[in-house]
């Protein structure tokens, strides 16, 4: 049987294959724990992280949904910040729902275009 964790790393693997960051359009990464969520807007061919964000610097005590979406409107900031005005969302195999949806929504309100 597969493992939960073993599955989205097999889409993981399916979407990478596709998806890849190039200097007009960076790839907008997110990894998600069990208490944070993360975000990186990074150029594959040059192999570096232009903007990151992650839910270690919001100190206020918040709903998770609620700090994913302040991790997108602060990655959509920083991104802008470095010049990136269009991105390729890489889920990173997981569900297009809850955090990750929230984190997504937030980054496209802040001027973010995928």
């Amino acid at each position: 049987m597969i493992t939960k964790n073993e599955r989205r790393l097999k889409i993981k693997t399916r979407v990478r294959g596709k998806i890849s960051g190039t200097p007009e359009t960076p790839r907008l990464t997110v990894y998600r724990s069990n208490k944070q969520i993360y975000a990186q807007v990074i150029d594959d061919i040059s192999g570096i992280t232009l903007a990151s964000a992650s839910s270690l610097k919001i100190e206020e005590k918040l709903p998770k949904k609620e700090i994913a979406a302040k991790v997108g409107e602060l990655i959509a900031h920083n991104a802008k910040e470095a010049g990136v005005q269009k991105v390729a969302f890489d889920r990173n195999g997981y569900l297009y729902h809850g955090r990750i949806k929230e984190l997504a929504d937030a980054a496209r309100k802040g001027g973010l275009k995928f």
